[in-house]
């Protein structure tokens, strides 16, 4: 009984010491975590969001109200980034370049059987502090919809799923460096 301890003990002084030089040894390294999987260098502080325009050949109201805000939201709720106006260390930009839904497969009547709605967007993402991440890039989401039914009926819902998944590629892009 008296060895089990005296070697419990030894275990948990060689943990602590090996913990502690580890601690030391990787005292140079600066690495940021959340648990949103967010790498953000802790010199950002500000972000900003800049109204997405909507430059689609077919333009629906409020749709660059709603991605521009889904992307504020996801940021505020996803980071610690103070939003302000104008220009934050880093800044988000862009327009919507294509909005519009085409027939995807062709049933035995020569009807199309389902239609694809897709929306693409145009960012550009710039970061001051940390320019290597900056980027202009083009992302598109669509989903698939049953021809049977009209657009309108089912086109807020589909919006809002296609905007929802936008602002998550927009968001990992811009703060998901893997």
């Amino acid at each position: 009984m008296e060895l089990t301890c005296k070697y419990s003990g030894i275990k948990k002084i060689s943990i602590v010491v090996i913990v502690t030089l580890l601690c030391f040894s990787a005292g140079g390294c600066k690495v940021s975590y959340s648990f949103s999987g967010a790498s953000i260098s802790p010199q950002v502080k500000t972000l900003s969001v800049q109204y997405f325009q909507n430059r689609a050949s077919l333009v629906q109201p409020g749709l660059s109200q709603a991605l521009t805000d889904a992307l504020i939201d996801k940021c505020r709720a996803q980071t610690r980034l103070s939003l302000v106006n104008g220009f934050g260390d880093v800044n988000f930009e862009g327009e919507i370049t294509d909005y519009n839904t085409r027939p995807l497969t062709v049933g035995a009547d020569s009807r199309a059987a389902m239609n694809r709605f897709t929306i693409t967007v145009r960012v550009k993402f710039t970061n001051t502090i940390d320019p290597q991440y900056s980027f202009e890039k083009t992302f598109s989401r669509y989903e698939d919809y049953d021809s049977r039914l009209n657009l309108s009926d089912v086109e807020k819902d589909l919006s809002e799923k296609i905007i929802g998944l936008l602002v998550e590629d927009i968001f990992n892009e811009a703060f998901v460096n893997w």
